[in-house]
C-alpha cells in the first residue's frame, strides 16, 4: 500500500524550477506519510482478523501486523535479569527465505538467519547472535508468535499473497546440519488451538484442485455446462437440497442503447499498440473515462457514473488493457447452500480489492415488473454510499481532478436473472458488502451497450461468500434482511 502510494506521487511538475519540485515534493511526501502513520496506528490498535490476505508488505505494515523488511519482526522487552532477552520475536513470515515448505497447515519449521561469513561472503555455522536472538527468547519465555502464510498469486506475475494464520507458539529448537554442510537453527513452531480456520482453507482447495481429495457436498462439477471459460461447480454441505429451481445459463446481457451518448465515430484506432501504453495514450475509448485508464495491473482504478471499454470494432487486441467485463469470469466460483439465505457464490481463489468478479447477467424488464422476482437488479434504487476512490490531495494532485463516484445510468436499467443468467444471480444482499457494482458500456455494431459489472470491495480470501448491496427502492426496503452485520438495515429491495 504504502509503496504503491509513494511510487504515485508526481515528482516531476512541468512548470516549475528544480528547486521548486523539491520543496513541493517534500511537502506532498510528509503529508502522505504523516495520514499514513495515523491510520497504521490506528488500524495496529483494532485489527486481528485471522484469515485476512495482502497482496503487498506494505498493507501487513498499514495494520500493524508486520512491519519488518525481513521475515521475522521483535520487539524490545525488559528483562534486567537476561541480557540476551532484550528482544522478542513477535511475528514470522512464511516466504521460503527462512521458513521451510510444509504441507502442514498447523506447524511450521522455521529456519534460523545468518550462516554468511559478513567479512568474506563465505558459507559459515549459524550462531545463536543477531536475529536468532528473538526467535530464542520466544522459545524460552513460550511467548505467542504471530504467523503470516506467504503463497504465490497466480494472478500476478511475481506476485505473492501474505495469510494471516493466527498465533503460533514455537515449541521446539535444534541444531542441524544444512545442505552445504555448515549448522543452521531450526525452530518448530506449532498453531494455538481453537482458532478459526485460514491457511488450513488454502490447503484444502489445492488438494481439491489436484484431485487429492473430493469437495466436500459436490452435486455438479460445473453448473454453467460449459458456457464459462471456468468451471462454477455446485455444493451442498447443509442439507440434502440437488440444486437451484432450473434456469438458462448465460454468460452476458442482452443489450441496452445509451441514449445520451454521440454515435460511435471515433472508436479506437490503437491497432496492434496496447491501449492505454506511451504509445496509446490517446486511445479514444480510454478519453471517455474521467480517470483515463480505468484498469490498471488488472483492478478498478476509480468508479464513477460509467466506465467505458473498448468495444469489439475496436482494432486493438482481446487482452487490450481497456477490456475487462467481456474477458469472461478470472476466478474458479463455486455456487453453495448457505444456512439462511438459500443459495450463495463463493471464490476457490483469492480475489483483490478492485478486481472484476462477473456481469450481472440476465434479460431487461421493464420497470415495475419486478414484483415476485428474487433475482433482480434495479439501478434505481438506493444505494448506501461508501468511499472508494482515491483522495487527489493525497497524491499531490488538484482535489478539482476527484472523481464523481455517484453510480447512475442514464436510464433506469433493470435486469432480472429468474429465467436467464449466471453466477451473479446467486450473490446474496448484505448491508456491510465485499462486492459493488458498476456500469460499464462499450461500443457493439456502432452503438453503445450498457452492463453492469461488480467489483470486489477489499480483498477477499478463498471460500468467503461474495454479497453486494441490493438497494432500496424510493419507498423503503420490501425484504427482510438476514445478512446480521454490525450495520445491518433491517431490510432490502
Amino acid at each position: 500500500m504504502s509503496d504503491r502510494l509513494i511510487e504515485s506521487i508526481p515528482f516531476f511538475q512541468g512548470g516549475m524550477n528544480e528547486k521548486d519540485q523539491e520543496a513541493g515534493n517534500s511537502v506532498v511526501v510528509s503529508s502522505v506519510m504523516l495520514r499514513f502513520d495515523a491510520v497504521r496506528r490506528r488500524l495496529s490498535q483494532i485489527w486481528n482478523l485471522h484469515g485476512d490476505i495482502f497482496f503487498f508488505r506494505g498493507e501487513m505494515g498499514l495494520v500493524g501486523l508486520h512491519s519488518g523488511t525481513i521475515d521475522m519482526e521483535f520487539i524490545g522487552v525488559e528483562d534486567h535479569g537476561d541480557e540476551e532477552g532484550k528482544q522478542i520475536a513477535v511475528s514470522v513470515i512464511s516466504s521460503g527465505k527462512n521458513a521451510d515448505k510444509t504441507e502442514d497447515p498447523d506447524s511450521l519449521i522455521f529456519t534460523g538467519f545468518g550462516g554468511t561469513d559478513m567479512y568474506h561472503g563465505q558459507p559459515c555455522n549459524q550462531k545463536l547472535e543477531r536475529l536468532n536472538i528473538p526467535l530464542e527468547a520466544a522459545f524460552r519465555k513460550k511467548s505467542i508468535v504471530r504467523v503470516v502464510r506467504c503463497m504465490k498469486d497466480e494472478k500476478r506475475t511475481n506476485g505473492n499473497i501474505y495469510i494471516y494464520d493466527g498465533t503460533y507458539m514455537i515449541t521446539n529448537r535444534w541444531e542441524e546440519e544444512g545442505q552445504n554442510g555448515f549448522i543452521v537453527f531450526k525452530f518448530k513452531l506449532v498453531r494455538e488451538p481453537d482458532q478459526k480456520p485460514a491457511f488450513g482453507i488454502w490447503k484444502s482447495i489445492q488438494n481439491w484442485r489436484n484431485g487429492l481429495s473430493i469437495r466436500p457436498g459436490l452435486i455438479l462439477e460445473d453448473l454453467s455446462n460449459g458456457a464459462e471459460n471456468l468451471k462454477v461447480c455446485l455444493v451442498n454441505e447443509v442439507d440434502k437440497e440437488n440444486g437451484p429451481a432450473l434456469f438458462r445459463y448465460v454468460t452476458s446481457l442482452i443489450h441496452e442503447v445509451i441514449n445520451n451518448i454521440p454515435s460511435m465515430v471515433d472508436r479506437c484506432a490503437c491497432g496492434r499498440r496496447s491501449c492505454g501504453s506511451k504509445h496509446g495514450n490517446n486511445c479514444a475509448c480510454i478519453q471517455r473515462n474521467l480517470g483515463g485508464l480505468p484498469y490498471v495491473d488488472g483492478v478498478l482504478v476509480t468508479r464513477g457514473p460509467t466506465v467505458f471499454e473498448c468495444g469489439e470494432s475496436c482494432p486493438c487486441f482481446a487482452k487490450c488493457k481497456n477490456k475487462m467485463i467481456q474477458t469472461g469470469l478470472k476466478f474458479n466460483f463455486e455456487v453453495f447452500k448457505t444456512m439462511d439465505c438459500g443459495w450463495g457464490l463463493r471464490s476457490w481463489d483469492p480475489i483483490r480489492a478492485g478486481s472484476f468478479i462477473c456481469e450481472y447477467a440476465g434479460e431487461i424488464i421493464p420497470k415495475g415488473n419486478e414484483e415476485e422476482d428474487d433475482y433482480i437488479f434495479d439501478s434505481s434504487r438506493v444505494y448506501n454510499s461508501f468511499q472508494w476512490n482515491y483522495e487527489p490531495e493525497l497524491v499531490g494532485e488538484d482535489a478539482i481532478n476527484k472523481v464523481p463516484e455517484k453510480l447512475s445510468v442514464s436510464s433506469s436499467l433493470v435486469i432480472s436473472a429468474k429465467k436467464s443468467g449466471n453466477v451473479a444471480r446467486f450473490m446474496n444482499h448484505s448491508c456491510s458488502p465485499n462486492v459493488f457494482w458498476q456500469s460499464i458500456a462499450r461500443e457493439q455494431n456502432g452503438l453503445w451497450c450498457l452492463y453492469i459489472g461488480f467489483f470486489a470491495m477489499k480483498h477477499i480470501p478463498p471460500l468467503t461468500e461474495l454479497r453486494y448491496d441490493y438497494g432500496k427502492s424510493r419507498g423503503g426496503g420490501k425484504k427482510m434482511c438476514l445478512c446480521r452485520t454490525k450495520k445491518c438495515c433491517g431490510s432490502f429491495g
